[in-house]
């Protein structure tokens, strides 16, 4: 009895002095990981917005993402929201996006839209498709056919539905259609909450 008395105070004692370890770490490192972030997002939001020189993180609208996702037919969510400025001035808005659609897994997005409705540029943040297959989504081949284009919506060519057609990648239709699922999230939301084609 004496035994396992000793070794449960010596297990207890053991299990304080690690979660006590693991809380020091959390707290050395909170910082640098949490300033590693917001290096990276910024460096999203530049790679589609580089003519932006702030981008000021807002609120998201609930409402308006979920009439985003209806109104688009996608299983997307509406991540993070900045508006994009130049010299104090806002010149657009920089939205991320998540399609759980993809063929491997949820494929995140963040897309630049200038204020009156132009996609300024994509950049992918997550993707876990098919080497060789989907992962070419992350190629400018690929993404570069949103760029510049000013649209209500985008479709895949396959699909035979209405708006600004994008050409599928060969035998990575599904990734497609979660790529244009993702931008199209980010533009319904763009015209519930953000004014629309320009309007103020």
């Amino acid at each position: 009895m004496k035994k396992i008395i000793k070794n449960t105070l010596i297990l207890t004692v053991i299990t304080l002095i690690a979660g006590l370890a693991l809380g020091v770490v959390y707290e050395i490192t909170k910082a640098p990981i949490a300033q590693v972030q917001a290096e990276e997002k910024q460096e999203a939001c530049q790679q589609v917005f580089p003519e932006a020189d702030e981008f000021e993180l807002q609120d998201i609208d609930g409402a308006a993402a979920k009439q985003a996702v209806k109104d688009m037919g996608t299983n997307a969510t509406i991540d993070e929201v900045y508006f994009a400025k130049m010299g104090g001035s806002e010149v657009g808005y920089v939205i991320t996006a998540t399609d759980k659609d993809g063929y491997g897994g949820n494929i995140k997005i963040t897309v630049g839209i200038m204020k009156d409705g132009t996609v300024n540029g994509i950049s992918i943040l997550e993707i876990s498709e098919t080497a060789g297959l989907g992962m070419r989504a992350t190629e400018p081949e690929f993404y570069g056919q949103f760029r510049d284009k000013k649209t209500d919506k985008f479709a895949v060519n396959k699909d035979g539905q209405e708006g600004e057609q994008i050409d599928a990648l060969s035998g990575a239709t599904i990734t497609s259609r979660a790529v244009t699922g993702a931008v199209n999230t980010a533009l319904g939301y763009y015209q519930n909450a953000l004014g629309g084609s320009g309007n103020e």
